[in-house]
């Protein structure tokens, strides 16, 4: 659906419409794509804005607009990729990652699984900025493999971007292939996601939102955080770029338990263990994250107040979300580049609020009890 065109049943989405077009009015982001759907069909997808905050800039296109997914790269990306070396054998969950990584190992390393770096169980220190640190990718990797654990394997989870960054480290070495190589054979093309990839070709710079500016300029095409940009644009944690409409493909897939738009892709018991909390998970699945049962009353949730506890999504840094409820049969795909020069103060948080009245404004459309058509047909 071409941006700005609205459904026939268009009153059915007055709250998605109405938070969607309150970030642009209140300077979040210039612009955004939405996307709801349901296993099988897609029942809404519409853009809103700009691409920066220049009127006579592109118009977001569900099917084209591409953006930075930041953190959802985790999951999209990486978490994909190494469900499908478990999928065919490759790799095993509760292997040490030793096993595949022999330069991550000494003292408690040696303790740490796929399993705990897929569900932020692995002890490892949440952030490091080693774009600062190191010159060079090779010596980013260095200091990756030297970082000691901050807590013991397995006892609690803590978000972390070097999770994922030994994870795509991981693929690599297994499939003896980059990883936006890998993911593309056997992510991307098998789930007809024909506009996801890393580093997107100077050709398509126009269709690119911008997450950031240089000297006053929009930056289109190169990822937005330094240290995926300091590892050459494709890293574990972050580099991924991708539409609205092909993260509608994507997350169809989960939701026929791993089939995708030309038949199996991986099986339906990888798909259940990766929607799986651990014992000492919390809310982290492997890749993604799941709603909250007590949340700080400070901090929205993605998920909005409604969703289902079998929910799961994930966010990026840059202003990208995506969540999955099976019981509602449901998903959201929202994309903006809040990154991009947003004009209020604490726009995170902003964003967070905003976020969660979108959601609730999804969820509406389902409720509990009526999980197989919409709300106006219950």
């Amino acid at each position: 659906m071409a941006a700005g065109a609205a459904p026939a049943a268009s009153q059915q989405f007055a709250d998605i419409d109405a938070a969607a077009r309150a970030g642009i009015r209140q300077g979040l982001y210039p612009g955004a794509v939405v996307v709801v759907g349901r296993r099988d069909t897609v029942l809404y997808a519409r853009g809103y804005g700009h691409l920066t905050w220049n009127d006579n800039s592109r118009a977001p296109d569900p099917d084209s607009a591409l953006w930075d997914l930041a953190s959802l790269s985790k999951v999209v990306g990486t978490a994909s990729a190494v469900m499908r070396l478990i999928d065919v054998g490759k790799v095993e969950l509760d292997a040490p990652v030793g096993r595949y990584l022999p330069r991550f190992g000494g003292a408690d390393k040696d303790r740490v699984t796929v399993r705990m770096l897929l569900d932020h169980t692995s002890g490892l220190p949440a952030y490091v900025r080693f774009y600062r640190l190191d010159r060079s990718a090779a010596r980013a990797v260095d200091r990756l493999y030297a970082e000691p654990l901050v807590r013991a394997p397995g006892d609690s989870a803590v978000y972390s971007d070097l999770n994922a960054m030994l994870l795509g480290l991981l693929v690599e070495q297994v499939s003896g292939q980059p990883l936006d190589r890998f993911a593309a054979a056997e992510v991307f093309a098998p789930l007809g996601m024909s506009r996801t990839m890393y580093r997107p070709p100077r050709r398509l710079w126009p269709w690119v939102a911008p997450s950031g500016r240089y000297r006053g300029r929009p930056v289109r095409g190169e990822v937005n955080d330094q240290n995926a940009a300091r590892l050459g644009g494709v890293a574990g944690h972050a580099g991924l770029f991708s539409t609205g409409r092909d993260l509608a493909r994507y997350a169809q897939t989960w939701m026929r338990d791993g089939v995708g738009p030309h038949g199996p892709w991986v099986s339906a018991a990888t798909v259940r263990a990766f929607r799986s909390p651990g014992a000492r998970s919390g809310t982290r699945l492997l890749g993604w994250d799941s709603p909250d049962p007590a949340p700080p009353p400070d901090e929205p949730s993605l998920f909005g107040t409604l969703a289902s506890p079998s929910a799961y999504g994930h966010t990026g840094w840059t202003g990208t979300e995506l969540w999955i409820d099976p019981a509602r049969d449901l998903f959201l795909v929202f994309l903006t580049n809040r990154s991009f020069a947003p004009r209020p103060r604490h726009s995170v948080e902003r964003l967070r609020l905003l976020r969660a009245q979108l959601s609730d404004a999804a969820l509406r459309l389902v409720p509990p009890g009526c999980t197989q058509t919409l709300v106006s047909r219950c």
